[in-house]
C-alpha cells in the first residue's frame, strides 16, 4: 500500500515541510505533472537542512512547497513504482534510496536530477547556480521555473519521453515496460563514458553516441559529466524555483 503519512493532510504536510528551517532565501515547489504517483527524494549535499524529511509520496497534480537556507546545496529526483508500509519501509522500482521512504542517502540510478546550489541573497552578484542531469541516467522528465529572480534564469529540464527512445541496452524493465534508461557508464562502467581513469578531464572526455541520444532529447540538460556549456544556469540569490516532474512544455 502506498504510505500516505498517517492523517495528516496535505495543508498539513505543507506547513511541516515549512516548520523548523528558519530563515529561508529560497522556496522549492516540487509539481507532480505526472499522471502517476511519484515519491520525490531530496538529498543535502553540504551538511544543511534535510528539506522535506528526505522523501514523500506526491500524488498527480498536487504540489508542495519546500523552504531553503541560502546555500543550501543539494538534488532532488522522483522515485517510481514505490511499495511503502505504514512505517515507511519499502521499495521502489526507479530511484529508489535504501528501501526507506524518508533518503538520507543518494537515489539508485538511473534517476533524472534537480540540483542546486543557492547563493546568499543580498550578496552582491552571489548567484543560484542549477541544473537537470541525466549524467546517472533517466526514470522521468524534469523541468526547473524560476521566479523572482534577475539574470540569465532560463528554464532547464527534460521534456521528451527518454524511455520512449532509450536504446535497448540501456533500457530497465519491469513488467514489460520501459522504467527508466540507463547511462552509458551505469550500463557497461567504461572510463570513456563515465569520465574517469584516463578519460578524467574534459579534453579526454567528451560526447559519445550515447551522450548524443541523450542531449538530442533533452538540449538544456547534462548528457555526460563535462557538459557544462548548454547545462548549467544561473539567477540571483534568493529566487524561487518551480520544480516540474513530467514537464509537456517549457514556460
Amino acid at each position: 500500500m502506498e504510505f500516505l503519512m498517517g492523517k495528516i493532510s496535505l495543508i498539513s504536510l505543507h506547513l511541516v515541510f515549512l516548520a523548523g528551517t528558519g530563515a529561508s532565501a529560497t522556496v522549492f515547489t516540487l509539481f507532480n505533472n505526472c499522471n502517476h504517483t511519484i515519491w520525490p527524494a531530496t538529498l543535502c549535499g553540504n551538511g544543511m537542512n534535510t528539506l522535506g524529511d528526505g522523501g514523500f509520496v506526491l500524488t498527480p497534480g498536487v504540489s508542495v512547497p519546500l523552504s531553503a537556507p541560502a546555500g543550501w546545496s543539494g538534488r532532488f529526483w522522483a522515485r517510481t513504482g514505490c511499495n511503502f508500509d505504514d512505517n515507511g519501509n519499502g521499495v521502489c522500482a526507479t530511484g529508489d534510496c535504501g528501501a526507506v521512504l524518508r533518503c538520507t542517502g543518494g537515489g539508485a540510478v538511473p534517476s533524472s536530477l534537480a540540483e542546486f546550489t543557492l547563493g546568499t541573497a543580498g550578496t552582491p552578484n552571489d548567484k543560484d547556480f542549477y541544473d537537470v542531469s541525466l549524467v546517472d541516467g533517466y526514470n522521468v522528465g524534469v523541468g526547473i521555473s524560476s521566479s523572482g529572480g534577475t539574470g540569465d534564469c532560463r528554464y532547464a529540464g527534460c521534456i521528451s519521453d527518454v524511455n520512449a527512445r532509450c536504446p535497448a541496452e540501456l533500457q530497465v524493465m519491469v513488467d514489460g515496460s520501459v522504467v527508466a534508461c540507463k547511462s552509458a557508464c551505469g550500463a557497461f562502467n567504461i572510463e570513456e563514458y563515465c569520465c574517469n581513469g584516463e578519460h578524467a578531464t574534459p579534453d579526454k572526455c567528451g560526447p559519445t553516441g550515447y551522450s548524443i541520444m541523450f542531449k538530442s532529447a533533452c538540449p538544456s540538460a547534462y548528457s555526460y559529466a563535462y557538459d557544462d556549456a548548454s547545462s548549467t544556469f544561473t539567477c540571483s540569490a534568493g529566487s524561487d524555483y518551480l520544480i516540474t516532474f513530467c514537464p509537456t512544455a517549457a514556460p
